[in-house]
């Protein structure tokens, strides 16, 4: 059974920073591709970033909303990819999920075969 489990979400001011986890079990966490997603009250879940390997090279692809404050890393020894959020915005409040995918570097939420159960990261001004 896969599992994946969100942590590090709460309540900061805007310009701090703030890094989520998501746990992975029950898959070959280095096959996959690892994206996260955010929903915030009334809009769709939208794509976040998402980081994946080809062969000894990692990439990442990130939206143009997150690009140069996110970055997403992941430690396959552990199972466990990170979203280190700095210079957070009002705008970043949101639900964030944590999603795996065999398809390297997808943005499409229909893609992702598997998710977290998210996490609430609450950005004050």
């Amino acid at each position: 059974q896969v599992q994946l489990v969100e942590s590090g979400g709460g309540l900061v001011q805007a310009g701090d920073s703030l890094r989520l986890s998501c746990a992975a079990s029950g898959l070959t966490f280095s096959r996959y591709a690892m994206g996260w997603f955010r929903q915030a009250p009334g809009k769709e879940r939208e794509f976040v970033g998402v980081r994946w390997s080809g062969g000894t090279i990692y990439y990442a692809e990130y939206a143009d909303s997150v690009k140069g404050r996110f970055t997403i890393s992941r430690d396959n020894a552990k199972n466990t990819v990170y979203l280190q959020m700095n210079s957070l915005k009002p705008e970043d409040t949101a639900v964030y999920y944590c999603a795996a995918t065999r398809r390297a570097g997808s943005h499409q939420r229909g893609e992702y075969d598997y998710w977290g159960q998210g996490t609430q990261v609450t950005v004050s001004s």
